[in-house]
Parts: structure tokens; C-alpha cells; sequence
């Protein structure tokens, strides 16, 4: 059968691709090697790494923060079979509803592995070694990133002590100690998990902040905050090693700038050190499609690769790697192929972390700004300020707004705080139509609320906050 598209991945950019491309009129087939669309992200990552953060907030928000509210109960008990079984529930939701959303789109799936063998032909080997080829007028390459090692050390991940996110999301019990090599993003969430339900948990970072490529002062105020938590963060560290053990493993280290080794053993390690595109097996080399030095798809500004009618979107290509970056480029490559003008705009994706209190980030950082020699205004305020915060308790972190000092046109947004992630939506909305913070400042925003802490910043930007 001849399609119109063929998407190698079903994950957020494969899947929504092809369903826009479907809404425009276009026939469409979809390749998965896995049993259930949705990708990493769907199965893997981001929505099973999020029911057990809401989960394991819960729990302690039950042990501990409810008395200040005069709710008085018992110490809570950790049942981790039950907590799994609804990280499993919210996974089979949600790739369930993806298979829905492809039969209502009259989209066909096809279970198997993709490889590209020519403009126009991909090849699909089924788990059962069975074949079939696809012809199209296009291909997207939709198949997103795979877990990184170490650079230059040897690491036997087993899923079970020594795990990826992967294992991360399925421990048997909660460890006694938790090492996470790697402060980013997946290390500090999965790390906030298990350290809510009891482990004590280390981080050792190479770099010299956690969150690299964060605003630095977020980041800095944040590694306050999870030390707070318990967490030991051990910064500017190389790992050297990690080998298993017969209690569990350990990881060796030394500081980066030099210095005496030291090793460090716990009862399990989270290998978090960022992921790759996974591009391997596709047969690009002789397709003759270009790739470069790190494996991602190069492509120009309409996601096409050097190959006429081969395109590529999400993990696979250069620019952060989340899961809303993919899905806009899905969506802009389905319009592209439809005749039309399909655009991203990468100025304005908002990032966050969803730990306890939330990180949210939009647009620039201070760093980027002093770097490119943009001359700027900063507008803060404190959650501790903020009647809703204090209300609910939540007053830790503030919001941070970049404004440029001759426009007054926002350039970037950060926010340490309960609901973080919610609230920064608010802002990437005003820098998508090109807003000033005096706009921001002068919208009326309802109170008692946390919102009420972004006017107050943009106040702070454009001319004076009135609540501090």
C-alpha cells in the first residue's frame, strides 16, 4: 500500500505528527517497534516518572506537612505495589488513548522495526523476523533519544541495582541509598522520588552547578533547597567507575580540577547522564542521509534532511529534547507536507522539572543575555510575599522576569514553586505575541493566587512591584 507519510516512532512527535497529517487529508501509516505506541516518553519517561512524583508527594506531604495545616494523622505506610500499579494505570490510559486517537484518524499502525532504505521505501522487520515494505512519498524520522553512558566508563546496566530512568521507574524496594550520577533534569526528579519515600540519596554532578544550562541563580537557590531535602550533591565530580557489589555497588569519583579519588557505596545507582538520538539502526549511512558528530539527523529550517522527502523531528534532530518541542515539529511537518506553512517557534519552549518545588523555565537566561550582550532589566518576587503561597505553605522559590532595557519586551521567565510548571505557561504565552512586562504587569490577575507573583515581577521589570 502507498501512503502519503510513513513516521518511523510513535512517541509525542511520531504520534502527533501523524495525526495532523491525518486531519489535513493525508494517508498515513505509523512504524513501532514497541508493543504500545506513545514512545519513551508514554511508556517510560515522562508519564510514569510523573504519577510517582505526584505520588510520592503525597506521601510526603502525608508524613509531614500536613500538621502546620491542623490535620493531624498517623505516620503514613508505603505500599509501592499500589503506587506502582497507578504508575502502570496512567501509562495503559494514556497509550491506550494514542491507539485510539490513530484508529479515529484512520491511521495505520504497523509493529515492527523501521529501516529506511531509499527515498520513498522503509522496511519493516516484525519481532517474528516477518518483512514488508512501505512505499510514501515521505518519511519522518520520529524515533526519538535512547539512555547515554558515561563518556569513557564502562557501565553494566542491569535494570535492577545499576538502572537507567528506565529501572529508575521499577525498583522492587525503596533503596537505603540512592546514588545518581547526573544532576539534570531526569537525575534530580527520579532522585526526588525515592528520596520522598526514604532513601538517602547522593548526586554527583561533572559540572559545577546542577541544572546545567538553567539561570544560574535558579539553579544555586534550587541546590540550596535540595540540600534542604537531604539530598548530597557533590559537584564538579568525575565518575571513574561504577561496579556492582555484593550488597549493591559503588561508584568511584574524583573532582574534576584534580584531586584524590573516592568511592562512594549504595544500595542502588541511577545512571543519569543524559540520552542520545536513537538513529543507529534506521540505515541512514545508505540512505545517504547526514547526521552529525553526537548522531542527530541534521536537517534545514522545514525539517527536511539532505535527502529530498526524509525528514526528521524531536529527539533525533538538534534543540532540547522534550517532548513538546516534538510534538510542535510533528504538527509543523505534518502542515509542511500538507502545502502549508508549519513553523516553530524555538525561542519560546518553555522547560520543567518536576521536583518538589518545581523549576519552569521560558526564553533566555541571564547568561545567554550578558553572553550575547543584550542589555537587560530583571523583575523578582518571592513566593514568601505571595497570599496564596502562604495560604497553602508554599512559599518557597520566587519568579523571575528578563526584560529588555530598551523595549521592555520580555526575553525570558523562571520560576522556582509549587506549580512552577502551571504557572509558566502565563508568560510563554506573552513572549509567543512579542509581550512587554508593563503588558504582564497591567493584566489583571485574579486573588488570591500564585499568578499573582508573575505580575508582581513584571511590575518589578517594567517599573515597581507594590506587595514587597
Amino acid at each position: 500500500m502507498a501512503y502519503d507519510v510513513v513516521i518511523i516512532g510513535s512517541g509525542p512527535g511520531g504520534y502527533v505528527c501523524a495525526i495532523k497529517a491525518a486531519q489535513l487529508g493525508l494517508k498515513v501509516a505509523v512504524v513501532e517497534k514497541r508493543a504500545t505506541y506513545g514512545g519513551t516518553c508514554l511508556n517510560i519517561g515522562c508519564i510514569p516518572s510523573k504519577a510517582l512524583l505526584h505520588a510520592s508527594e503525597m506521601f510526603a506531604e502525608a508524613d509531614h506537612g500536613l500538621e502546620g495545616l491542623g490535620v493531624e494523622v498517623g505516620k503514613p505506610k508505603l505500599n509501592l505495589k499500589k503506587m506502582m500499579e497507578h504508575k502502570d494505570t496512567t501509562v495503559a490510559a494514556n497509550v491506550n488513548g494514542v491507539a485510539f486517537l490513530f484508529k479515529k484518524n484512520k491511521i495505520d499502525g504497523i509493529r515492527g522495526t523501521g529501516k529506511i532504505i531509499s527515498t520513498g521505501k522503509v522496511l519493516v522487520t516484525a519481532e517474528d523476523g516477518g518483512t514488508q515494505e512501505l512505499e510514501t512519498k515521505a518519511i519522518v524520522i520520529a524515533t526519538g533519544s535512547d539512555v547515554a553512558g558515561i563518556p569513557g566508563v564502562k557501565v553494566d546496566i542491569d535494570e535492577k541495582v545499576i538502572v537507567s530512568s528506565t529501572g529508575a521507574l521499577d525498583l522492587a524496594k525503596v533503596p537505603g541509598h540512592l546514588i545518581v550520577v547526573g544532576g539534570g533534569v531526569i537525575g534530580l526528579e527520579l532522585g526526588s522520588v525515592w528520596g520522598r519515600l526514604g532513601s538517602k540519596v547522593t548526586v554527583i554532578e561533572y559540572l559545577d552547578t546542577i541544572l546545567g544550562g538553567m539561570d544560574g541563580e535558579v539553579a544555586k537557590q534550587f541546590a540550596r533547597m535540595l540540600a534542604k531535602q537531604g539530598f548530597d550533591i557533590r559537584l564538579g565530580s568525575k565518575v571513574t567507575g561504577v561496579e556492582k557489589t555484593k550488597k549493591g555497588a559503588k561508584v568511584t569519583f574524583e573532582p574534576v580540577k584534580g584531586g584524590d579519588a573516592e568511592t562512594i557505596e549504595a544500595d542502588a545507582v541511577l545512571i543519569a547522564t543524559g540520552r542520545r538520538p536513537y538513529t543507529d539502526s534506521l540505515g541512514l549511512a545508505d540512505a545517504g542521509v547526514a547526521v552529525d558528530e553526537r548522531g542527530r539527523v541534521k536537517t534545514d529550517g522545514h525539517f527536511q534532511t539532505n535527502v529530498q522527502g526524509i525528514y526528521a523531528i524531536g529527539d533525533a534532530i538538534a534543540g532540547p529534547m522534550l517532548a513538546h518541542k516534538a510534538e510542535d515539529e510533528g504538527v509543523a511537518v505534518a502542515e509542511i507536507l500538507a502545502g502549508q506553512k508549519g513553523h516553530v517557534n524555538y525561542d519560546v519552549i518553555p522547560s520543567v522539572v518536576y521536583t518538589s518545588p518545581e523549576i519552569a523555565s521560558v526564553g533566555k537566561t541571564e547568561e545567554e543575555l550578558k553572553k550575547a550582550g543584550i542589555d537587560y532589566k530583571i523583575g523578582k518576587f518571592p513566593f514568601t510575599a505571595n497570599g496564596r503561597a502562604r495560604a497553602m505553605l508554599h512559599t518557597d522559590g520566587f519568579v523571575k522576569i528578563l526584560a529588555d532595557k530598551a523595549t521592555d519586551k520580555v526575553l525570558g521567565c523562571h520560576i522556582v514553586g509549587f506549580g512552577a510548571g502551571e504557572l509558566i505557561q502565563e508568560a510563554t504565552v506573552l513572549m509567543e505575541f512579542g509581550g512587554s512586562a508593563e503588558d504582564l504587569a497591567r493584566t489583571c490577575h485574579p486573588h488570591p493566587t500564585m499568578s499573582e507573583a508573575i505580575k508582581e515581577a513584571a511590575l518589578a521589570a517594567w517599573f515597581k512591584p507594590i506587595h514587597i
